[in-house]
């Protein structure tokens, strides 16, 4: 019988956070904003980086034992994530992924669609659009006549809470495809808060509202069940059951409020210069 053998809640999701580490694997916290591995050209820090960084000051570091990436989150994703600390683990992890991994759970907070019409008619169930890539590898739901290679993706969700202007997801992913969540969410017209690539009329938080919640294994090595949780920012969820800000306003309605009433983050600068010279003063100073 599998055990399990630790639970960890982290709530410092602005810095990398080691919650776990053992010969074979790490376990961290991700915050949003970096990169899990590098790509060429790029000079910026990443997971992958850090965690060689913090190996290399404790002397654990070696040309065998460092990090290796066996999946990652988007650079504006926060939350746990794993690597492997040889390229035999990474190799074995990759291969039986599908078996070892129970659980990856994330949370979202999504703009409600502008239509009534438009809702989720469940609160919960599967999303199973198959999902396609452009030149520009940006993911969307292709449509018939589409000559894009697409791939099938699953995506369970339950909304949590819902708000006048957002609602709060869970979301577990039955296949792995790169902006799967995105796409989905975006696909059925809830875009994700904060996701100017998938046309986002908000950024409440600064940042994309997509956090790797919970992750749930079985170690490939000690066969233990392990169960690590990164509890999102507390914020999103009292935005939901706050907020009620209409985001479908016209140019019209928004000259008519007052600066005070400006308290919907735009997330480009098209919606930027709708505002007045005092108005955008004010959101930039916030």
């Amino acid at each position: 019988m599998y055990t399990h053998i630790r639970f960890f809640k982290d709530t410092k999701i602005k810095n990398l956070n080691i919650l776990y580490q053992d010969e074979y694997l790490i376990i961290i916290s991700k915050p949003a904003g970096m990169l899990s591995v590098p790509y060429e050209g790029y000079h910026g820090k990443t997971a992958i980086q850090t965690i060689e960084n913090i190996m290399q000051k404790k002397g654990s570091w070696s040309k065998t034992h460092r990090p290796f990436s066996v999946h990652r989150l988007d650079k504006e994703t926060s939350g746990v994530m794993m690597f492997a600390l040889s390229q035999e683990m990474q190799q074995q992890i990759m291969n039986t992924w599908h078996k070892m991994i129970l659980e990856r759970t994330y949370v979202a907070v999504a703009e409600n669609p502008k239509y009534k019409s438009d809702y989720f008619k469940q609160k919960s169930g599967i999303i199973n659009d198959k999902i396609a890539y452009n030149k520009h590898h940006i993911g969307y739901i292709p449509k018939e006549d589409d000559k894009n290679e697409a791939v099938v993706a699953r995506t369970n969700y339950k909304i949590l809470k819902e708000g006048k202007v957002y609602s709060f997801f869970e979301l577990n992913l039955d296949t792995g495809r790169k902006n799967q969540i995105r796409v989905h969410l975006s696909g059925n017209k809830y875009p994700l808060a904060g996701d100017e690539n998938y046309r986002a009329k908000t950024n409440p938080f600064e940042r994309l509202a997509l956090h790797a919640k919970t992750l749930v294994f079985i170690h490939p090595v000690t066969k233990q069940k392990m169960t690590f949780e990164v509890p999102e920012d507390e914020a999103w969820l009292k935005t939901v059951e706050t907020h009620n800000q209409n985001i479908y306003e016209n140019k019209e309605h928004h000259k008519k409020n007052s600066d005070e009433d400006i308290d919907v983050k735009f997330s480009t600068k098209k919606q930027l210069s709708k505002m007045d010279f005092i108005q955008r003063g004010k959101f930039q100073k916030k």
